[in-house]
């Protein structure tokens, strides 16, 4: 480590979901509250209140009902609308802070504040600004490196005197060892499960005995990234931040039905619903796919109904994000796939093989069929006026396949008819 180091803050927002619906919601501030997947099969955000009941992050809703009906949880259906709006503000907030900085995910966003006089009191300052102009609590974890900063995030929500902020950069090689041979590896940025059991086999259980680990052994046996987190975590920065997130190479949208459908028609207005949201994504980072997948599912926890899983890719003689093009392949690829007799729990669409539209390369002899400019008309309109104002002609017909959203809140922040009301 340089005499002076890089000091990079991950900012990250506190059971983000959680906190969203809290804002409109100031009653349940004090009481346990949980915010369930798509389908509400799934538990994915967790008041403190309800992790001290033991409510468990990721397990289903039905093994957690005893919990949930003997402390009276609260419980919402996800409502990305209002998340993605309020992850929004706060980005915009956050960005005001530094010129360098990377927005790492939907309630995360690094921050290069090297330079910057008393970074403690200026993270605070940060902290309150937020919680002014959006109501959502954030921690700060700052360090040398985006590896030790996510380490030092996790000790700005666990550590009780951390007021959330926690700075590696303020702490002696003794406190950074103790701090670090606390935290065990599954916590690590880019440790995952995998690794984890790996890692462990070899007798490596905790930040600080990865970090000792001989880098140029462990990238032999585990690949070149786990040489980086290494290297990161003894303070030498091997992750830049980013200020542009690099476009998707892939683009998927799956989702699991509210209720079993059979009929093809059903599943035909599911497909096209997919195209939408894929193709829409593909063309809001200009670019065009060359591979088209669709694949449907029946229930795999039915054991007692018989189980058909099938996909299929189609490869596209011109690369297109055209989502009436698209949409007529799509729909020739289910009706290859489709069988009768079937009870089906999920479907889900993917565009691969994404490269740039302007380095796209068409076909000479095929007719132009990408209609740039309705595209475009069509998500201005879709902008102004709501997402699926305009859409097309069969997608919604049935909609006997959407979601179950028993608990969903109001998008309090981007529907006008459905704002608060004061009263």
């Amino acid at each position: 480590m340089s005499s002076v180091p890089r000091s990079i803050a991950l900012i990250d927002c506190n059971n983000f979901y959680v906190s969203c619906e809290r804002v409109f919601r100031p009653d349940l501030l004090t009481r346990p509250v949980i915010v369930l997947s798509g389908n509400d099969g799934c538990i994915i955000s967790r008041s403190n209140e309800a992790k001290a009941l033991g409510i468990r992050m990721g397990a289903p809703l039905f093994q957690m009902q005893e919990l949930i009906q003997g402390h009276d949880v609260t419980i919402f259906s996800s409502n990305h609308v209002l998340y993605a709006d309020m992850s929004n503000r706060v980005m915009s907030t956050l960005q005001k802070f530094s010129p360098v900085r990377e927005i790492y995910s939907i309630d995360e966003i690094f921050l290069d504040l090297s330079g910057f006089a008393d970074i403690n009191s200026y993270a605070a300052t940060l902290r309150h600004q937020v919680i002014r102009d959006t109501a959502i609590p954030v921690c700060a974890g700052i360090a040398p490196t985006k590896t030790l900063a996510k380490l030092a995030n996790l000790m700005a929500k666990r550590h009780p005197r951390s007021t959330g902020v926690f700075n590696l950069n303020n702490l002696t090689e003794k406190q950074i060892n103790s701090v670090l041979s606390h935290i065990p590896i599954n916590e690590i940025w880019g440790i995952g499960r995998q690794l984890t059991a790996s890692l462990n086999l070899s007798g490596i259980y905790t930040a600080a005995q990865l970090r000792d680990a001989p880098a140029s052994t462990m990238r032999q046996r585990f690949g070149v990234i786990t040489e980086k987190t290494i290297r990161e975590l003894r303070g030498e920065c091997c992750i830049e931040l980013g200020e542009t997130t690099p476009a998707r190479q892939q683009i998927l949208n799956s989702r699991s039905f509210g209720s079993t459908v059979t009929d093809i028609a059903d599943l035909q207005d599911a497909i096209i619903h997919f195209v939408s949201h894929v193709a829409k994504k593909c063309r809001d980072q200009h670019s065009v796919a060359s591979i088209l997948q669709i694949f449907i599912q029946t229930d795999r926890f039915r054991t007692d109904r018989p189980q058909y899983c099938p996909s299929i890719s189609i490869p596209l003689t011109t690369p297109s994000a055209n989502t009436i093009t698209l949409g007529k392949l799509a729909l020739q690829g289910l009706d290859s796939i489709y069988q009768t007799g079937y009870h089906y729990k999920r479907a889900g669409v993917i565009l691969s093989e994404i490269s740039h539209a302007a380095q796209s390369q068409g076909d000479l002899f095929a007719a132009d069929t990408s209609k740039p400019e309705l595209m475009k008309t069509l998500d201005a309109l879709n902008r102004r006026y709501g997402k699926g104002t305009v859409t097309l002609g069969q997608e919604g017909a049935q909609h006997a396949w959407q979601t179950r959203q028993e608990n969903k809140s109001p998008e309090y922040s981007t529907n006008w008819d459905q704002l608060p009301v004061c009263r």
